[in-house]
C-alpha cells in the first residue's frame, strides 16, 4: 500500500512545515497573535521558530539528517504547544465557550499530538 509507506508522508510533513516556516516571514502577525504575553521578543521568536521550521522540513528530506531533523520538529512542536493553549484560553474568554473559532482552538490542542506521532512514524528509522 503506497499511502502506508513513510516515504509519500516525509514529502507531505516537509511540505507542511517549510510552507507553515515561509508564512512565519510572509504573515508574520498570524503567529504574534496567539503567542503568550510572557515569551520575550515575541518577532524575533516568530522568526527562529519559522527558520526551524522551514529547516526541520527540509531536514526529513535529507537522509543523513532525517533522524535529528525528526527530533528537531517534535521538540517544536512541543514548544509551541503553550502558544496553542493561550490561542484557545483568549478565544474562550474572548467568544465563550461554544463559538466556532473556540471548538475550533480546542479540536487543535490534540491534533498537536497527532503531528508528533506523525513526524515520529514517519521519519524514525
Amino acid at each position: 500500500m503506497l499511502a502506508l509507506t513513510p516515504d509519500i508522508h516525509r514529502y507531505l510533513i516537509a511540505g507542511l512545515f517549510m510552507l507553515a516556516g515561509l508564512l512565519h516571514f510572509i504573515r508574520p502577525q498570524i503567529f504574534l497573535s496567539i503567542m503568550p504575553d510572557y515569551i520575550p521578543y515575541q518577532l524575533a521568536m516568530v522568526y527562529v521558530s519559522g527558520v526551524a521550521e522551514f529547516l526541520g522540513g527540509l531536514g526529513i528530506l535529507i537522509s543523513q539528517t532525517q533522524y535529528w531533523a525528526a527530533w528537531g520538529l517534535i521538540l517544536l512542536l512541543l514548544a509551541v504547544f503553550p502558544a496553542n493553549i493561550n490561542m484557545t484560553v483568549e478565544a474562550i474568554q474572548k467568544q465563550g465557550y461554544w463559538s466556532w473559532w473556540s471548538m475550533a482552538t480546542i479540536l487543535r490542542l490534540p491534533l498537536q499530538f497527532v503531528l508528533i506521532y506523525w513526524v515520529y512514524w514517519a521519519c524514525m528509522k
